[in-house]
């Protein structure tokens, strides 16, 4: 009897363990502390200001896969993030080629480039459906949709 309740304890216990591995677990609030990068200071902006943000300039891809990104999360191949210097994390966005019009939809969780001239980062599966992988650069627009996540998200 024992045998049998360790035993269905250990397989509960392996299931969750397994699920919450392959799930992303939303960030409490929103990440909006100044910090600094090679002398120069970044200060996030403040989460209704963001909601209204809008802004054109060039993307670049990066894949930070098996990396973590800013706020703890692993970063895995194929999916949809983005990096930007000062938008409050984690937000939605709404990337689009401005060479094509194909847009995406995507998940700022990370800070960057770090590179003068660039706009945004974003994952190669964004690159990819926008049609830039091969140039590496992409001129976009980019449009915030939503901050934040679970019970802290706030929409448009």
């Amino acid at each position: 009897m024992k045998f049998r309740l360790f035993t269905a304890a250990a397989v509960i216990l392996a299931t969750v363990l397994a699920s919450c591995q392959s799930q992303r677990h939303p960030y409490k609030g929103y990440k909006k502390s100044p910090y600094t990068i090679k002398g120069h200071r970044f200060v996030p902006m403040d989460v209704h200001p963001a909601l209204s943000y809008k802004a054109e300039g060039i993307a670049s891809f990066y894949e930070g896969s098996g990396g973590v990104n800013a706020i703890g999360e692993h970063l895995r191949s194929g999916e949809y993030y983005a990096a930007h210097r000062t938008l409050p994390l984690p937000c939605m966005v709404r990337i689009t080629s401005l060479a094509n019009g194909k847009s995406v939809e995507a998940r700022v969780s990370d800070r960057g480039p770090f590179i003068a001239g660039r706009l945004i980062d974003v994952s190669a599966a964004v690159a990819r459906d926008l049609g830039f992988t091969e140039k590496g650069l992409e001129r976009v627009r980019i449009e915030v949709l939503s901050v934040g996540d679970g019970d802290y998200k706030v929409r448009k």
